[in-house]
């Protein structure tokens, strides 16, 4: 069994015509045929070495995971992903599961992402509108309560809580749900890609 250093080493990615060059000229011409190709000596390479489950359930290698984001990267949609697999391991029943579950996958981690960045967006505001509701409390306390000792305290205290819980909901809303924009872009590319295999 290969460990994922291994497979990383045996899963190659094409993004354009030539850029690969292993002395098989039909390896090659496939290659150069598909957007997003990816070489497997056996399907095991696009599971995780430490889940012995069947492939309809299996976890995705990470080694996979990272040469499909790096090819998928500039491409902007109607993608093919094909894997390149020796044909004397051909098997269709186990391509079929293998493209079921990478679906699957695809699609389970697209919905996340949109789950995640909807409630970091929401949470966001609601800090916003605690941070402006303080920040107004603190503004009539200073207003009607001039003369009060108390009260010019607890402006002290409220007016930058206020400001503080304002930006960090403004940055939580905002840029803290920026970097989860690539990976939704990344899954939602590959929950709609033509998935494929053929042999060499």
């Amino acid at each position: 069994m290969m460990s994922e250093n291994e497979k990383h080493r045996h899963i190659h990615q094409e993004k354009q015509p030539g850029l690969m060059s292993d002395g098989r000229a039909g390896r090659e011409k496939l290659l150069d045929a598909s957007e997003i190709s990816l070489v497997l000596d056996t399907y095991d390479d696009i599971f995780s070495d430490f889940d012995p489950r069947p492939y309809d359930h299996r976890s995705l290698s990470q080694d996979f995971l990272t040469e499909a984001k790096h090819a998928a990267r500039d491409k902007i949609s109607g993608l093919e992903l094909k894997f390149l697999i020796p044909k004397a391991l051909q098997d269709p029943g186990k391509e079929e599961l293998i493209e079921l579950r990478l679906r699957e996958h695809f699609e389970k981690h697209a919905h996340m992402i949109r789950q995640e960045i909807t409630s970091g967006r929401l949470r966001g505001i609601v800090l916003v509108i605690i941070g402006m509701f303080i920040t107004v409390a603190a503004a009539a306390l200073g207003y009607f309560f001039k003369q009060n000792v108390a009260a010019e305290i607890a402006v002290v205290v409220l007016e930058p809580a206020g400001w503080f819980t304002i930006w960090n909901g403004l940055d939580m809303s905002v840029f803290a749900t920026r970097g989860k924009g690539v990976d939704l872009s990344f899954y939602e590319k590959m929950q709609d890609a033509e998935i494929t295999f053929e042999g060499y």
